[in-house]
C-alpha cells in the first residue's frame, strides 16, 4: 500500500516500529495481536518475526533510501545545474529554451547518460525548473518542445 504519492517515507519510524514487534513478540504476545496493536498487517509481522530469527536485528535496521539510485551522481547533478543556468545559446542552440529533448540530448552528450525526453521534465521539477512551451503563435513552435524557467518566474 505505501504512502500517499508525495509523502517521503520515515525510515526510522519503520524501523522503531519493527523492532517494537520483536519486542512485543519476545513479551509472549501473538503475531495476531502485534499486528493489530501497530496497525500492520500479519503477514508483515510475520515477515519481520522471519527476518529476524534468520539474520537477527540486522535485519530490521532500516534500509535506506527507496527506489532506483540516481543515474547521475551529485556532482552531475551540480554540473547539470550551472549548464541550464548558462542557457541552451551558450552550447549552440538559437532560442533561449531549454526544452525536455534538448536537456535529454545536453545529459547524454555531457554525462553519457540517456534520459527519455518524457522523464526530463521530472528531472526540470527535481532541479526546481519546468519544462515550458515556447511563447509566441501556435505556428512558430516546435511540435512536442517545452522550454524550462525557474518556478515562480511569469
Amino acid at each position: 500500500m505505501g504512502n500517499p504519492a508525495g509523502v517521503p517515507r520515515d525510515f526510522e519510524a519503520l524501523e522503531k516500529r519493527r523492532f517494537e514487534a520483536i519486542q512485543m513478540l519476545e513479551r509472549g504476545l501473538s503475531q495476531s495481536e502485534i499486528a493489530r496493536q501497530l496497525r500492520v498487517v500479519r503477514q508483515s509481522v510475520a515477515r519481520w518475526v522471519h527476518e529476524y530469527r534468520a539474520q537477527g536485528k540486522s535485519a530490521l535496521r532500516k534500509a535506506g533510501r527507496a527506489g532506483r539510485k540516481p543515474r547521475l551522481s551529485e556532482q552531475q547533478w551540480q554540473q547539470l545545474e550551472k549548464l541550464l543556468v548558462a542557457g541552451p545559446e551558450q552550447l549552440g542552440y538559437e532560442t533561449p529554451l531549454w526544452t525536455c529533448p534538448r536537456v535529454a540530448h545536453l545529459i547524454e552528450q555531457q554525462f553519457d547518460v540517456h534520459y527519455h525526453q518524457g522523464h526530463v521534465s521530472k528531472i526540470l521539477v527535481g532541479l526546481s525548473c519546468s519544462p515550458e512551451r515556447p511563447e509566441g503563435k501556435p505556428g512558430n513552435a516546435t511540435k512536442g518542445e517545452g522550454g524550462r524557467r525557474r518556478r515562480g518566474q511569469h
